[in-house]
């Protein structure tokens, strides 16, 4: 019993924060219709902001909080250099972005080498739940990264610049011509989206490997949750990190990492193919 209710917290855990990737993902597919192949590398650099300001003395939670800031400001730097040229061109996009994702993880590699870099759990020891010694920071894990979905849903559904977002979502062209800026709102939208990815980043950072590789670990789940979810939806976005995260959490505790990651492909693969709009929209 010890055993299900560790995989249980661990799997939930992987599903609250693989959902602050997918959102980001949703928000920016759903707004722009861009397909960022260097969301992964904006988890990533969350990861780094954290590191580089511990070397420098700075609090933990201090550096939690400016990672989102730092990979905002990124984000929108990448969208006025790059996205914004290749608005319309989805195969541009697709390029450009994966060009991108290189680029960035080379300019890491010049900074900071090839190896992973080592941060200190800032919550350390255990706490009993259900009976099941559980590692503190991964239940702080579980609650910011809980606030931070719910804060998403909140301000996209319940304040003025939300329903411009979802104006802007539903018809482009109309909200535009009823006064919304939806140049300002791209720009803002990106930078949201990368804030997400950045502050996934941040809190995960002290509990996985900080190298130039870990952000597709996270860019791949987070693409397959967005399509077995269904785009453009929040609450698919949930559903679909709901569903990939999970089956990945419970069949890595019971089989070979490789072959949980075929299983959960294969079973990705089905759902797309008889439900193509998502669980969300398909099952409403």
């Amino acid at each position: 019993m010890d055993i299900v209710i560790l995989i249980g917290l661990d799997t939930f855990s992987y599903v609250l924060t693989l959902l602050l990737v997918t959102l980001g993902l949703v928000i920016i597919y759903g707004m722009m219709n861009i397909i960022n192949m260097a969301h992964g590398e904006l988890f990533m650099i969350g990861a780094y902001t954290v590191a580089t300001l511990l070397a420098s003395g700075v609090p933990f939670w201090i550096c939690i909080m400016a990672a989102p800031i730092v990979v905002g400001v990124a984000g929108i730097l990448i969208e006025e250099v790059v996205i914004r040229h290749v608005y319309g061109r989805p195969l541009d996009t697709i390029l450009a972005t994966w060009g991108l994702s290189i680029a960035l993880k080379q300019l890491i590699i010049i900074l900071f080498g090839p190896g992973a870099v080592s941060i200190t759990n800032p919550v350390p020891g255990s706490v009993s739940l259900m009976g099941v010694d559980y590692p503190a920071y991964r239940l702080v894990i579980m609650a910011l990264a809980a606030a931070l979905a719910l804060a998403t849903y909140l301000v996209i559904y319940r304040t003025t610049i939300g329903l411009q977002v979802r104006a802007v979502i539903s018809n482009r062209a109309m909200a535009g011509s009823l006064g919304v800026n939806t140049r300002r709102m791209d720009r803002a939208t990106f930078a949201v989206g990368s804030a997400l990815a950045g502050i996934a980043g941040a809190i995960m950072s002290p509990m996985i490997s900080v190298d130039p590789q870990m952000g597709v670990g996270f860019l791949i789940p987070a693409f397959l949750s967005v399509l077995v979810g269904g785009l453009n939806s929040l609450v698919g976005a949930v559903v679909g990190a709901g569903t990939i995260g999970g089956t990945t959490g419970i069949l890595s505790a019971n089989m070979e990492q490789a072959d949980a990651q075929i299983v959960v492909f294969l079973i990705a693969i089905l759902i797309i193919r008889f439900v193509p709009q998502g669980l969300w929209k398909g099952f409403r």
